[in-house]
């Protein structure tokens, strides 16, 4: 398997969980946010954007400002990843769902030629952005270009304007189990994923 890095974007107001922090809750008896840690036990570095806390070993961030959304935060992620990383797994710290093996999909269809990112697509054809895995020069590039479209302000931007104009290949998901994406917004979410991880 290729070496990569992780951004776990954790930086989020649970605004449907009365702004509690969702990513302490837990599923299968760890918090949300260190079971996508886990699923990326391998990646050097592994990075946590968002208040923390962050387990030994995992760097700590925040997006500028804090609260300012994915693509703010996938900046600040970014940021920190060292120069000779090849590929960076770009996650939503509330997929209490996602497993190694659904990373490494990911990462071995990243290895074709002209593609950007990967990222997992749902059964109606709709991507799952921050469950991908992406070039880090590819990034950089979105990244810089949409800063100068913004005027240098990239809070509350959308993460598909960021993607746009990517080369970005679709995966579906067919393992064994719920889809890797599976995100948590609600307490019936949480519900949900703890009878899944039963």
């Amino acid at each position: 398997m290729r070496a990569y890095a992780a951004v776990v974007l954790a930086g989020g107001s649970a605004r449907r969980m009365g702004g509690r922090d969702k990513l302490a809750l837990p599923v299968g008896g760890v918090p949300m946010r260190e079971r996508v840690l886990a699923a990326v036990a391998d990646a050097a570095p592994r990075i946590l954007v968002g208040p923390g806390p962050a387990p030994a070993g995992v760097r700590l961030t925040r997006e500028t400002p804090p609260g300012g959304g994915p693509v703010a935060a996938t900046a600040a992620g970014v940021a920190l990843l060292d120069a000779d990383v090849s590929a960076v797994a770009l996650l939503a710290a509330d997929l209490p769902l996602l497993t190694r093996l659904a990373v490494g999909e990911l990462l071995h269809h990243l290895d074709q030629p002209g593609i950007d990112g990967v990222c997992h697509v749902d059964r109606s054809g709709r991507r799952q952005t921050l469950c991908g895995v992406w070039r880090p020069a590819a990034l950089r590039t979105a990244l810089d270009r949409l800063t100068r479209r913004r005027g240098g302000e990239l809070a509350g931007a959308p993460l598909r304007e960021l993607l746009a104009g990517l080369a970005v290949r679709e995966v579906a998901w067919y393992g064994d189990g719920p889809p890797p994406w599976f995100d948590c917004d609600t307490e019936r979410d949480v519900r949900r994923a703890e009878e899944w991880a039963r």
